[in-house]
């Protein structure tokens, strides 16, 4: 009992330190009118811009505060008043009088009446121990308006003493860092805690992301617990992370300072804060403290149908390798995106035939919900005549930056179907494996339609005997990188089927090597040593690049090492370049190629003394402080001198991550009866066939049959042209950014960053009898373009900045094999053509009167071509055809 009395004066005592103590939170005195000025700034510019040409606006006004109602037992729950009085709106910073937009207006022609008379209107807040806990205004009052009060209502929340809380504030709930000393708190909100209703959304790459930084600080200056200033700053900047030059920022500031005080209102008397509000004024409402969505008209904008009028010539086959095109695409997707399905449809329906694949690209990277329905209204997967729209919708579906899980329904739907191309039905399920990797980096693994479309591709391969179906799966999963993959690519790397094997090593290369367990790495130990069948030479020389870049023991690399000298003859070869070619370029495994290297019954002159014309090559395409791009060839022949695998990679890498930009293969098999050649060990019986694969950031796409069968070859061979087959051609989103800035004064900004690349990848071999030659070729062909917009909108008046690159090029790569004598000559060039790079900088300022301000610069350079370099062997040996051809 006595414990229960001690317990009970205790609490008594705090309630009233907590009453009668210090101030939890600023205080205001009954009967008193504090008179502040105030003035919220923002700015937008690129990244080491100055405040002098930034553009952007200012708002000043006089703010009216007093206290309405206190709860007696807490003098920290207090209801405060706040009025905004004689308004203005100027430049960021000094302007002539041509650049300055504001010239001659008033804030009233600026605002209209409405809003001005709105923004004048007094407005409440409730404030408990420093922290906002309602706030009241109209509900009627517009969005711009309210948000405008929220942010000067957030200035005045504060609590007095040092600590970390989660509050409520105008940018949503955030987790915020107090820090008090004498006379001063320093409010420190981490933003990117911040959780808000709007969200938008970004590419799943962090290669081809953007990156951003924001910070917001707040420093009161106090007297008698009550706020005598508040200097606010809160910047946001964002840069692509491939390209560190295409970044914006936003900058906005706030500062409240206390002018005067005089004799106010007295305080209401009542019982809460809710009943007093109700009595000033029953069309109040609590509307809460955190921003409204605010819609944004256009007026005076183009329709969809009106901008692709303007666009479509911009979009036609011949301007697809000119930056024009990529741009046209980028600005044709954001129209698109707040387009209805009736005006996609038209647009499509109203394209010529040239320019129609160009279209899909567009309708279908805008990833709506509009434009997939018009997407799957307007094609019919039935009629196999529509192949090549067809096949741009699901390769524009693969490249999708932020896929959902209904795109991945339509894509299942289709496969359920009735399909009239069989490669068409191939591409549909290989895609869908694409994007069940990408919801699923998204934390979407467990989405119903995922999880059916995780057991659709996992159960194919073993569903079906008809060899391109397994193919199709094993694509799929390839693309889908599922962890649960990893037992059935294991299995099908001892495939009797060496494409298989191909496609499952291969695959396996792809995943982390911390899920390469000792039951993968004995299988395809198994596989290169040939401990249970006899391998076709690409499948072995797939196993061992998965062997080398799967971080590999000391035994493997030393077995590997003894393997040379009783390899078939090119195999040697290529193992030993390949060998050569990880030391040199110091990739992960050379240290421990190293050590297996001091052995010198590994690693003698009769192993490493090996010749052949099979090779394996890396270098750097471009390095900066932002990215760097390589490359990788890899060539292996047959013994008969005839191209066996051609393996072309290029990579780009920036500080936190890696994307496979570009993987072309060709392969070629059972070409030996040709020039009338004995076929190596285990390929005696390979039906004659040549085609080439590809895989395009990261994702693996259909591969291409350029002959199959010996009557196949023989009617294409007397039939070439010369003219290489098209893979991959079409506009494809690389880089989507979207996101709404919330920013503490009140205002928003909206940032779009997008990069758009026109790409037409072609490949071809010829094989001359006469000549005794063969030539296998890939051409890249390239425009890309980077644009980076940051906008500060409130209706009234516009601000913003837009940050753009763009870049057009090409890269071709070409093997000459002349087999006229013995052994044979062979040639690899690989050639990189001047290009142009521009940069630009806009910064605009409107009303929306049609009245504007636009300033513009821009810096373009000239890159030099060049030739990529390759080992020197190859160089003597290019001497020697290229002579022996004149």
């Amino acid at each position: 009992m006595l414990t229960f009395v001690v317990f009970l004066i205790c609490a008594a005592s705090s309630v009233s330190a907590s009453a009668k103590g210090a101030a939890a939170g600023p205080r205001l005195n009954n009967n008193q009118l504090y008179k502040f000025s105030y003035t919220t700034e923002v700015l937008v510019d690129r990244v080491r811009g100055s405040k002098e040409g930034s553009a952007g606006y200012k708002i000043s006004s006089d703010v009216n505060v007093n206290l309405v109602w206190r709860d007696q037992t807490n003098k920290d729950d207090q209801l405060i008043q706040l009025a905004i009085s004689n308004l203005r709106i100027e430049p960021v910073s000094p302007r002539s009088e041509k650049k300055n937009i504001l010239h001659g207006s008033t804030t009233e022609s600026i605002l209209g009446k409405n809003k001005l008379a709105a923004l004048t209107k007094p407005f409440l807040v409730h404030l408990k121990n420093g922290k906002a806990k309602a706030f009241y205004s109209y509900r009627s009052e517009p969005a711009t308006v309210k948000n405008l009060k929220r942010g000067l209502a957030s200035l005045l929340q504060v609590q007095l003493s040092t600590g970390k809380v989660v509050e409520n504030d105008v940018s949503g709930r955030c987790t915020v860092e107090y820090k008090a000393v004498k006379g001063q708190v320093t409010r420190t909100k981490n933003l990117e805690t911040c959780k808000t209703e709007e969200t938008g959304f970004t590419t799943h790459s962090k290669v081809l992301g953007v990156s951003r930084k924001a910070s917001s600080v707040t420093v009161f200056t106090l007297e008698n617990s009550f706020i005598r200033s508040a200097e606010a700053e809160e910047t946001h900047s964002l840069a692509v992370n491939a390209r560190r030059s295409v970044a914006a920022k936003v900058v906005s500031k706030q500062s409240l300072k206390l002018v005067g005080t005089e004799a106010g209102p007295l305080e209401a008397a009542g019982k809460d804060a809710a009943a007093v509000v109700k009595s000033m004024d029953t069309k109040l409402a609590a509307v809460g403290i955190a921003a409204e969505k605010v819609k944004s008209e256009c007026k005076g904008c183009p329709s969809l149908f009106e901008h692709w009028q303007a666009e479509k010539k911009q979009l036609e086959p011949e301007s697809l390798s000119k930056a024009r095109a990529p741009r046209s695409f980028l600005a044709l997707i954001q129209t698109i995106r707040k387009a209805p399905k009736d005006e996609i449809l038209k647009v499509l329906k109203s394209a010529s035939k040239t320019s129609l694949p160009q279209v899909v690209d567009a309708v279908t990277s805008s990833q709506t919900s509009e434009s997939l329905d018009a997407m799957l209204e307007f094609l019919n997967f039935t009629d196999a005549k529509g192949l090549v729209l067809q096949e741009r919708f699901l390769y524009a579906c693969g490249f999708a930056s932020h896929p959902n899980e209904r795109m991945l329904q339509a894509l299942l739907d289709i496969s359920k179907g009735k399909i009239g191309s069989t490669d068409i039905k191939e591409s549909v399920v290989i895609i869908m494996g694409a994007l069940v990797h990408k919801l699923c980096q998204k934390g979407g693994c467990k989405l119903p339609t995922v999880e059916q479309v995780k057991k659709m591709i996992l159960n194919g391969p073993d569903s079906t005997t008809v060899e391109s179906e397994v193919q199709m799966y094993l694509l799929a999963l390839k693309n889908s990188l599922l962890p649960e993959a990893i037992p059935i690519f294991t299995k099908y790397a001892e495939s009797e089927v060496g494409a298989y094997s191909t496609i499952a090593l291969t695959a396996l290369q792809r995943y982390d090597v911390n899920l390469m367990t000792s039951e993968v790495k004995q299988t395809v130990n198994r596989v290169y040593h040939q401990n249970r069948r006899i391998y076709e030479k690409n499948v072995r020389a797939a196993a061992a690049d998965v062997i080398l870049s799967s971080n590999p023991t000391y035994m493997e690399v030393k077995n590997l090492l003894l393997s040379i000298g009783n390899l078939p003859h090119e195999m040697n070869k290529y193992m030993l370049s390949k060998i050569q070619d990880i030391l040199r370029f110091q990739m992960p495994a050379s240290k421990v190629l190293r050590q297996a290297m001091k052995d010198m019954i590994s690693h003698n002159y009769d192993r490493f003394a090996k010749v052949g014309s099979s090779s394996a090559f890396s270098g750097f395409m471009a390095q900066s402080s932002d990215l760097t791009s390589t490359y990788s060839l890899d060539i292996l022949y047959s013994g008969s001198g005839i191209l066996r695998r051609s393996n072309m990679n290029i990579f780009g890498a920036t500080n936190e991550a890696m994307l496979h930009g570009l993987q072309v293969a060709i392969e070629a098999q059972g070409l030996e009866s040709l020039i009338a050649a004995t076929p190596d060990e285990g390929e005696e019986d390979l039906e004659s066939f040549a085609g080439m694969s590809a895989l395009l950031f990261d994702i693996q796409l259909r591969p291409v049959t350029f002959f199959k069968g010996y009557s196949d070859l023989m009617s294409k061979m007397f039939s070439m042209t010369g003219d290489p087959m098209n893979v991959v051609k079409g506009l494809i989103l690389l880089l989507d950014h979207s996101e709404v800035i919330q920013l503490q004064s009140g205002l928003k900004a909206s940032a779009e960053f997008q990069g758009g690349l026109a790409i037409d990848i072609s490949g071809g071999m010829e094989i001359s009898l006469w000549y005794r030659e063969s030539k296998t070729s890939v051409n890249n062909r390239g425009a890309l373009v980077i644009t980076g917009n940051v906008t500060v909108d409130m209706d009234f008046l516009r601000a913003g900045v837009e940050v753009s690159f763009d870049t057009e090029a090409s890269l071709d790569f070409i093997t000459t094999v002349q087999f006229s004598e013995y052994p044979f000559l062979v040639c690899m060039q690989m050639d990189k053509s001047t290009f142009p790079v521009s940069e630009y900088l806009t910064k605009y300022e409107s009303l929306p009167s049609g009245k504007s301000v636009v300033s513009r610069k821009s810096k373009k350079t000239l890159v030099p071509g060049s030739e990529f370099p390759l080992h020197q062997e190859n160089s003597n040996m290019c001497k020697r055809v290229f002579d022996s051809n004149w």
